[in-house]
């Protein structure tokens, strides 16, 4: 099949078209992919701000037709309308018993890039392909656990309903699940990619009265004002810490890092009041040290760092209620889509993304 391969961190991808894939195993399901975006996550791999195992095929925010299905697979049929999603639930692990869906067993599959026995169903000139991301998305077909591919209804765009596999459930998510934002808090978003975008569109939702926002993209922060924010801040002329204090009375409920990178938690964990949290949505690379004067200030103002992988989500729940009130008209998805490539583009997408330009370039297959 056709496919985008890393062959090795620093360098471009290649499009190929002869990755060899499995047939679905036990519980496992193939589809074949229509649309995948790129997401910041996917950049930090290319880049080798998280060093990969390689050769991968990268991509995990996408969405498709069921193709095939394995034994033991009763929720899903060919011809199904799928949204992928990189930590499928199992249902049964000590985690998912526990309510912690996004960190079931099988997301484990983000840093092993390969599925839970070990294998990858995927290999070239008989030598192993890594599944990036729990996904391997850049490519014409993915073999998937029946859990990680949630039946959509036929009639919702594909390129549309792409988004909703990491950026908006993770950035709704990280809103309601993670932080759990009540009616008439405040808010810091910073960071406005796809991913914060819908950390912006979840303060809405939860009812927030103050959504403060920052980025050094001028179309970015006006996107933002549309989607539900209140307040923005261009941080390479104003102070965000100062200018929360100004916004707020004491700091704000809660700030949300969308890059990551460690100056902007400690960015949040200064702009938050006494009892605040700091939630960290993006992924920062592994180079970087979090560093803070003294973790007496912890103990002292009981603010909080919180970790968010997904947005704490329980995919098979979420990705229909996210449909639920896009249909409804209180989500915007559409916004956030600003380009369209084919896969042989697939390198020019990704130095939009390195280059700030648009939001999300979905890869069209």
């Amino acid at each position: 099949m056709r496919a985008a391969v890393l062959e090795m961190a620093g360098q471009a991808l290649v499009v190929v078209d002869d990755v060899d894939i499995e047939e679905p195993g036990v519980g496992e399901v193939a589809v074949a992919v229509a649309h995948c975006g790129i997401c910041h996550s996917d950049l930090s791999l290319i880049d080798g701000d998280l060093p990969p195992f390689t050769p991968v095929v990268l991509g995990h925010e996408a969405a498709g037709v069921v193709t095939a299905i394995g034994p033991g697979v009763t929720t899903l049929r060919e011809g199904d309308h799928v949204v992928l999603t990189p930590c499928p639930p199992c249902g049964s692990c000590y985690f998912c018993i526990r309510g912690e869906w996004s960190i079931c067993l099988n997301s484990r599959s983000l840093m092993t890039s390969a599925h839970p026995d070990g294998g990858t169903r995927l290999s070239r000139g008989g030598e192993v392909v890594y599944r990036g991301l729990g996904v391997a998305a850049f490519a014409e077909t993915v073999i998937t656990e029946a859990n990680g591919a949630v039946k959509i209804p036929d009639d919702v765009p594909l390129d549309i309903a792409c988004v909703l596999g990491c950026a908006v459930q993770t950035g709704v998510g990280a809103v309601l699940n993670t932080a759990k934002v009540r009616e008439g808090d405040s808010m810091l978003v910073m960071g406005l990619g796809g991913v914060g975008l819908s950390v912006v569109q979840g303060g809405r939702l939860a009812a927030a009265a103050t959504v403060i926002v920052s980025d050094p993209v001028a179309e970015r922060r006006e996107l933002a004002m549309k989607l539900g924010a209140t307040h923005a801040i261009d941080p390479t002329v104003d102070d965000v810490v100062a200018a929360c204090l100004d916004l707020t009375e004491h700091g704000v409920d809660v700030a949300f890092d969308a890059v990551g990178r460690n100056a902007l938690i400690e960015t949040g964990i200064n702009a938050t009041r006494f009892g605040g949290s700091t939630v960290l949505v993006g992924v920062a690379p592994l180079s970087e040290s979090l560093t803070y004067p003294s973790a007496t200030i912890f103990a002292a103002t009981a603010k909080n760092i919180l970790g968010c992988l997904l947005g704490s989500a329980n995919s098979l729940r979420e990705i229909p209620r996210l449909i639920d009130l896009w249909r409804g008209g209180q989500l915007d998805l559409e916004s956030l889509i600003t380009g369209h490539r084919p896969l042989a583009e697939i390198n020019d997408a990704v130095d939009d993304l390195r280059a700030s330009r648009g939001v999300r370039t979905v890869i069209d297959l």
